[in-house]
């Protein structure tokens, strides 16, 4: 199973919509979480409405907290994409080979069966999640906080039975043609996270489009893709990563 978890404030405003990144994103089998930390007023109204919007196209779900929610939120909403991706699953064979709607449908004893297999998977799968960090300029104040809640995440994904790795990418990138930067590839050591904080400099644009894009690339080169049967890929025209989208420029 592959996640993207974004960690931002919104209010991207350069290159391709995000919505339109998850939306690829999901179509190709990776479902796309946003954990929101947000600024009071209209600019953080604006960043929820866009949150909620790129989880929804990414098939996850969102989540606006307090830089102290943070760590909880991102380890929650990581466990609860595995559940829920294996429960889809499990009704959609129900469905097809039994008529049945649901896990609920079954007889209780098979349903009990069926549940502690689910819960078995839970916990066996093997699980990429890339964290891709917002480091526009906006974001600076809650930078340590996402730094706790990465590796508190290493940290709790290491404590399952399945193989689990992560990778973290942050945004904006160094140059001009790179969107994000990839600060971590994919492990499963907590403590090799620590030091790429050290690397980050907050500034600039908010190229979230292009940035989940990229992350996106790279769990094909790396992982390859699981292609959804329900889904056709929405075609996206990669844009300039230069080119602004609206006037808010952090």
């Amino acid at each position: 199973m592959k996640q993207i978890l974004l960690i931002t404030d919104g209010c991207s405003n350069v290159g391709e919509s995000p919505v339109s990144a998850a939306a690829l994103a999901f179509a190709e089998g990776i479902t796309v979480n946003v954990a929101g930390v947000i600024d009071e007023g209209a600019i953080g109204e604006q960043g929820a409405v866009e949150i909620a919007e790129i989880a929804k196209a990414g098939g996850g779900m969102s989540r606006i907290v307090t830089t102290h929610q943070l760590s909880h939120t991102v380890q929650m909403m990581t466990r609860q994409t595995v559940a829920g991706t294996i429960r889809h699953a499990v009704n959609q064979e129900l469905k097809q080979l039994f008529g049945l709607d649901s896990v609920g449908a079954l007889p209780p004893p098979k349903r009990a069966e069926v549940v502690r297999v689910m819960d078995e998977l839970e916990e066996t799968s093997e699980l990429r999640v890339a964290l891709l960090i917002d480091a526009s300029a906006s974001m600076k104040p809650k930078l340590h906080a996402v730094e706790d809640a990465v590796r508190d995440l290493a940290l709790s994904l290491q404590s399952r039975n399945g193989r689990s790795a992560v990778a973290v990418f942050h945004f904006p990138g160094d140059f001009g043609h790179l969107p994000c930067v990839l600060d971590c590839g994919w492990t499963t050591e907590a403590g090799k996270l620590h030091s790429m904080f050290t690397r980050i400099r907050m500034k600039g644009t908010t190229p979230t489009g292009p940035a989940l894009l990229q992350v996106v690339d790279f769990i094909r080169e790396t992982c390859g893709i699981i292609k959804s049967e329900l889904l056709e890929p929405p075609h996206i025209e990669r844009g300039d990563n230069e080119e602004v989208r609206s006037d808010y420029v952090v």
